[in-house]
């Protein structure tokens, strides 16, 4: 089969054509025909970092990405669940020892697949999963309650724009940092009311929006030093969800609010072999909110085809991407 590989670290142009050995199926897994993937920042740092990044590193020649949407080509022992020929998607490879999806066909562990929203194409399917889980799991951690006023730090990318939909499906009412104002009218569309953090201070937008008293919830889709921001616009015992917290941070702040961190690390359970069944459980809960009307993934304008992956981690590398960019197999 057909494979974009990497022999080495470093840049996009680490990416080269390889005809490699399609996968047989095994125990537990399914092997999936792969429609279309999407790229993730997970994604460009393994590719970058390589080693460095310990654990999450393939061993080379490796085939990169985590997510999919595609069709089920063969079914392992003990899987049940899943026939030949359903559509599903998931977030199930690319990183230490799990084949990627920038291939014709990939082995998947069945725990973290699930059925396809019915009413996604495959191209909006393979968008979802990994920050679709990401979000979920930050929300669902951080005690998400209707009523809520819920900030999303990064509301207009990967991660963020599914926070920002999911926060308002529970009943929350949603507020989004953004750095354009052309974002604003998608964070309308979302559901959520947009702040432009470049033009308005901490102090300003907490007191025109909670007259002072804080968010209840916040969302760090940002990360790293934004996490002072989130500090900062947080109430009194409320609680944060990041998905960035590899740095050394003063928690006094923290500590003088009483707040709790909830750092959302979705990889856990394909690194660890740990409660995969979980991921699965998401990917569910999410596709019937999918097919509720209430959530529906942005696609980047531009379109790839599994060639053009170097571009691709270059479109997202540019910043100027709202939503998600994805890459037709």
């Amino acid at each position: 089969m057909k494979a974009m590989t990497i022999n080495e670290f470093g840049d996009s142009s680490v990416f080269k054509v390889a005809e490699i050995e399609k996968p047989e199926v095994t125990q537990g897994h399914l092997v999936i025909k792969v429609v279309a993937t999407s790229v993730n920042t997970i994604d460009m740092m393994i590719r970058q970092m390589g080693t460095d990044l310990g654990p999450l590193a393939p061993q080379l020649p490796g085939v990169l990405g985590m997510d999919f949407a595609g069709t089920v080509e063969a079914v392992g022992k003990d899987v049940t669940g899943f026939a030949i020929g359903d559509q599903v998607f998931g977030c199930a490879g690319g990183v230490a020892d799990l084949p990627g999806t920038l291939a014709e066909y990939m082995l998947a562990d069945a725990k973290l697949v699930a059925k396809k929203p019915k009413s996604l194409s495959m191209r909006d399917a393979a968008a979802l999963p990994l920050v679709g889980i990401t979000a979920y799991e930050g929300l669902m951690r951080a005690g998400i309650k209707q009523g809520q006023k819920v900030l999303v730090h990064g509301g207009a990318g990967g991660v963020g724009h599914i926070a920002v939909q999911l926060a308002n499906y529970f009943g929350a009412q949603v507020f989004a940092t953004i750095s354009d104002d052309e974002q604003v009218s998608v964070i309308e569309k979302l559901g959520g009311t947009a702040i432009n953090y470049k033009q308005e201070s901490v102090a300003d937008y907490v007191a025109k929006h909670t007259a002072g008293a804080g968010f209840d919830l916040v969302f760090d889709s940002v990360g790293g030093e934004n996490l002072n921001a989130s500090f900062e616009a947080a109430a009194l015992n409320a609680n944060i969800a990041t998905t960035m917290s590899l740095l050394n941070l003063d928690l006094t702040p923290v500590h003088f609010k009483g707040l709790s961190l909830h750092v959302v690390f979705m990889l856990i359970p394909m690194l660890n072999n740990h409660k995969r069944e979980q991921h699965g459980h998401i990917l569910t809960q999410l596709a019937n909110i999918v097919d509720e009307g209430k959530l529906k993934p942005i696609l980047d304008t531009e379109t790839f085809a599994l060639e053009d992956v170097s571009k691709a981690h270059d479109r997202l590398a540019s910043r100027k991407v709202i939503g998600k960019v994805v890459i037709d197999i």
